[in-house]
């Protein structure tokens, strides 16, 4: 419908003003609350082209639509707005297509896109910084997947390097040779572990180097650790045998504990990259650059491209002493990416605290005249901080991404439990239940919030079955289920035209905006704008719910629409959530 508005008004504009607006001029949204209406046309552009009042405009127009489009039952003028209502056929019409399979699919744009998300550094476990990572990077995916759109899900492991060379040299010096299966612990935590110790280390180190009079700044490069981390990171470059296969040993380990929280977490990958593999590659694109003068060498033999014409610096692409840095691998990385895959386009979900770098790694790849360079997209999102301020990884206060969702879980089963809405469940299907709650909630949580914005997780703010979470959406389907079931799912795919009041009305338009959703939520790699909707949704329906009786409805022909119109809220919300990565349960 606001696509045939568009059309029609941009033909009737040029026809009674000769205006040569296009329908992509013409502004359509959803009527506001304190007006009658389904649909508003915005007609100020016209007005002062054409020389009338906007009411004028807005009589012409509207009686030019009203006979173009027989859906249109009536209309008003609000000063520069045109409020359309549509006939109840329109919205029976909608209730039953809307019902069938294929009604919410959108057609192929024929576009692959890469997205890549979680890129975990094989030196600690995944935090709650990785969690909002990758619960943005999934749902931007499967949401791009249900625009029309070819995905293909990458990771990128950061398994080599200076911070990895920390945790391997803590390890030989202070693990006894200790393994995750002796210690009872996931690999991934027992390497963290290693990381935290030797930042300790070396602040003791450190402070003792300034008691003997040094400067911060000397300790810190004399420090015995920084330099033997160092010396460990060449050796490792240079391919020792005994640093590689310890870093190989600990790497794995962390492998292993990162596939458990994301079978955990519910996240898929249709491949892992690793920079190990492909920081090479990097180097030899370096070379590429060199031989084209794209790049020049300094004298102490850095690696450099001069970006001040393009608003930035002089960005270092390899050390002087060979050594590579992480724009290096990226540019292995991409174009390693591109000739697996080809895509249109590469999203990057990475915090905004690497702007910098991605707008380096776009115009590099764009001076060097790579295919994939204009298609380069970093999805910068802020950092998300607890109640008690920021999170530091190497201090060891950050928040466990497997701790956290133990949280979560026993969170919910204290409050589904005290709430009393497991009953009659088997303990199997309680458990699971608890999972669904304490997921749902952590996802929805993080999910609803634009991605572009630092946030605040609050565990305790999440878990709420009348707020704005995911277990009040999750309740409202399991509650719809319910009416359903006591109905006998006992209702036809057909009804005869019933004029519906506000309340299902609100429901409805909901329902019919949720596609429009998913192409704007896809165009701005935004799930929050997805999250919000679905909420809508939910809150629509339960002021229906609480309004109308449906299974005791006054007639055959109001019960069965009222039980379509519930069925059909079900299968949206269901599908809505499932694209943020949220499974909803058949009962509570």
């Amino acid at each position: 419908m606001e696509k045939l508005l568009r059309e029609k008004t941009a033909h009737i504009v040029n026809n009674l003003y000769g205006i040569n607006f296009s329908d992509l001029d013409i502004t359509v949204n959803q009527t506001s609350k304190e007006f009658v209406g389904d649909f508003t046309v915005v007609i100020f552009p016209f007005v002062k082209i054409a020389r009338k009042k906007p009411e004028e405009i807005g009589k012409e127009i509207g009686d030019a639509l009203q006979k173009e489009i027989p859906e249109i039952d009536s209309y008003n003028v609000v000063k520069g707005f045109v409020n359309f209502k549509l006939k109840n056929e329109f919205w029976n019409n909608f209730l039953l297509n809307a019902s069938s399979e294929n009604y919410f699919s959108l057609p192929s744009t024929h576009k692959k896109i890469m997205v890549e998300y979680a890129g975990p550094n094989t030196n600690k476990p995944l935090h709650l910084g990785h969690i909002r990572n990758i619960f943005i990077g999934y749902s931007v995916s499967e949401i791009l997947k249900a625009a029309g759109n070819e995905v293909v899900k990458v990771n990128i492991y950061n398994d080599r390097g200076i911070h990895i060379c920390k945790s391997m040299l803590a390890y030989e010096k202070y693990s006894n040779n200790e393994t995750p299966k002796s210690k009872g612990i996931k690999g991934d935590h027992l390497v963290g572990d290693f990381y935290v110790k030797f930042d300790q280390e070396l602040k003791i180190q450190i402070a003792g180097l300034m008691l003997k009079g040094m400067s911060e700044e000397e300790a810190k490069k004399n420090a015995p650790l920084n330099i033997e981390v160092k010396e460990m990171l060449l050796k490792w470059e240079a391919g020792d045998a005994e640093v590689r296969a310890r870093w190989e040993m600990m790497n794995g380990w962390v492998y292993e504990g990162f596939e458990e929280t994301y079978q955990l977490i519910g996240c898929d990958f249709n491949k892992h990259y690793k920079e190990s593999d492909t920081y090479l590659l990097g180097k030899n694109i370096v070379e590429e650059g060199l031989s084209k003068n794209v790049f020049y060498k300094r004298p102490d033999g850095a690696v450099c491209v001069d970006l001040t014409s393009d608003g930035l610096d002089e960005k270092v692409l390899m050390r002087s002493d060979g050594t590579s840095v992480y724009i290096t691998q990226d540019l292995g990385t991409a174009d390693l990416r591109y000739q697996d895959f080809e895509p249109d386009q590469m999203i990057y979900t990475v915090a905004n605290e690497q702007d910098y770098h991605f707008k380096v790694l776009k115009l590099v790849t764009q001076k060097l005249g790579k295919k994939y360079a204009d298609g380069i997209n970093h999805l910068s999102y802020g950092m998300v901080d607890l109640p008690t301020g920021r999170m530091k990884s190497r201090e060891g206060t950050v928040v466990d991404a497997d701790d956290l969702i133990e949280e979560m879980i026993r969170t919910a089963k204290e409050q589904t439990l005290a709430l009393g809405k497991t009953e009659n469940f088997s303990e199997a299907e309680a458990e699971k239940l608890y999972y669904e709650l304490g997921m749902g909630a952590l996802k929805f949580f993080i999910l609803k919030v634009d991605p572009r914005k630092r946030m605040i997780f609050n565990p305790e703010e999440s878990i709420d079955f009348h707020g704005f979470t995911g277990p009040f959406i999750q309740y409202t389907y399991a509650r719809i289920q319910s009416v359903k079931r006591k109905a006998g799912n006992n209702f036809k795919s057909s009804t005869p035209v019933v004029k519906a009041n506000d309340s299902e009305l609100q429901l409805l338009m909901q329902l019919y905006l949720y596609t429009n959703t998913i192409k704007e939520a896809a165009m701005n790699l935004d799930p929050a704008l997805l999250a919000n909707h679905i909420y809508f949704i939910a809150k629509s329906f339960n002021s229906f719910y609480a309004e109308n009786s449906i299974t005791q409805a006054e007639t055959e022909e109001l019960k069965n629409f009222r039980l379509l119109l519930s069925d059909l809220t079900g299968s949206v919300i269901k599908r809505g959530m499932k694209l943020l990565g949220i499974e909803v349960p058949e009962r509570m």
